[in-house]
């Protein structure tokens, strides 16, 4: 650690105290923290122009400290302990949601081809590992794999045993995860599709299924520490409708405008992918 922050310094970042900084990059990591001291780095606009890509230099720009690399750091963390906030009770509401609008066809509706859309279900996919088998039996692989891993639960004993076998939906959705889930609600049909968009404030089902998909890939990100700005307005329109009263927006909010500037002004919340008026749109799913 002695050495990674003699580089740093050695390239002209500032530390004003150097055993907490040792101490941030024994528990955060060398690597971790370049993603958030990448935007003090110098730009190589010849390089960049050459290359049509944004290149930088190793060494810093003037007044550039690692303190101010730990507060991004921590308002980065915030940002997506907020995210995972949201995303597990959208998960949690459409869990419910599907199973209700399937299972009114059908208690085992998940394994009923009929019961879902023709080209999820009964299309043969042409080309690639899964040439020859329909998107529904790839989803079935998979949710087999997340059932098994699942059998010692009692629930699923338990339904197991009484049902012969079958898990009816309102059971099976909770071994899955979001992109099961997600992937589940693109093969339904449209209609039941829509019905659950209405819901949120949708008349088509296929842009919440985009939406799903998603939210998904930002669940995944939020876990393995990239930034999922871009995606929390869908977040916020959708809690609206899930938890009307709930302050989730209003701490986003507030966490924006805490964003901590760097000194030398060139940490800026559009390195975090915050468009400019973000907050103003935020505030409309405000309680």
């Amino acid at each position: 650690m002695t050495d990674q922050l003699a580089i740093l310094k050695s390239r002209g970042l500032l530390v004003d105290n150097e055993p907490a900084a040792l101490n941030y990059l024994a528990r955060i990591g060398y690597y971790r923290l370049s993603g958030y001291w990448y935007p003090l780095r110098v730009i190589d606009t010849e390089t960049s122009l050459q290359e049509h890509r944004p290149v930088r230099f190793d060494h810093f720009m003037p007044e550039s400290h690692f303190e101010d690399v730990v507060k991004l750091y921590v308002f980065d963390k915030k940002l997506r302990l907020l995210a995972l906030d949201a995303l597990e009770r959208i998960e949690m509401a459409l869990r419910v949601d599907i199973a209700h609008r399937l299972g009114e066809k059908d208690p085992c509706a998940h394994l009923n081809p009929d019961c879902l859309h023709g080209n999820f279900a009964k299309k043969a996919i042409i080309k690639g590992p899964n040439k020859g088998k329909t998107e529904h039996q790839v989803w079935l692989e998979k949710y087999d794999t997340m059932l098994k891993r699942a059998r010692r639960e009692p629930f699923i004993a338990h339904h197991r045993e009484k049902y012969d076998g079958c898990l009816p939906i309102w059971v099976a959705i909770e071994v899955w995860d979001f992109g099961l889930l997600s992937r589940l609600f693109e093969g339904m049909q449209f209609t039941d599709k829509n019905q659950v968009a209405q819901k949120y404030g949708l008349a088509d089902g296929a842009q919440l299924a985009k939406w799903l998909k998603s939210l998904n890939f930002v669940r995944n990100v939020s876990a393995h520490h990239s930034r999922p700005f871009m995606y929390f307005a869908i977040m916020a329109k959708l809690l609206a409708v899930i938890c009307p009263n709930s302050s989730w927006t209003q701490r986003l909010i507030a966490l924006i405008n805490d964003f901590p500037s760097s000194r030398n002004g060139m940490l800026t919340l559009q390195d975090l992918g915050v468009v400019e008026g973000a907050v103003e749109w935020l505030s409309q799913f405000q309680k």
